[in-house]
């Protein structure tokens, strides 16, 4: 058998397909940060800033600069979303969910 073999020929074009196939998808499904586009869907205000940029908080990938932070939509609802960042990262001075900001009174729940 020699190098120029069908076989080897197509075995070669299968994992050159295969290794594409796999860091098409892998790109695909990378993290991208929240802020980018305008992509975030929650945003957050802290009290004091947060210690890290990125924090993962109930599998949701927050980016934060000072007190600003922002994250994609999760499952969750919007004031349980506020109540894990609030026990993460500290006090939530104000919170909105796809362009709306949680009431006084949801605020202060998160906030317990």
């Amino acid at each position: 058998m020699n190098l120029s073999s069908p076989l080897l020929r197509n075995a070669g074009t299968a994992s050159l397909a295969l290794v594409c196939s796999a860091l098409t998808l892998g790109a695909g499904l990378a993290p991208t940060p929240a802020h980018a586009n305008g992509a975030a869907f929650y945003t957050a205000e802290l009290a004091t800033p947060a210690a890290e940029r990125t924090n993962i908080i109930s599998g949701v990938a927050w980016q934060c600069e000072g007190t600003n932070c922002a994250a994609a939509k999760s499952n969750s609802r919007a004031v349980v979303v506020c109540q894990r960042v609030a026990r993460e990262l500290g006090e939530v001075t104000g919170f909105t969910a796809k362009g709306e900001a949680l009431d006084t009174e949801d605020l202060a729940r998160c906030n317990k």
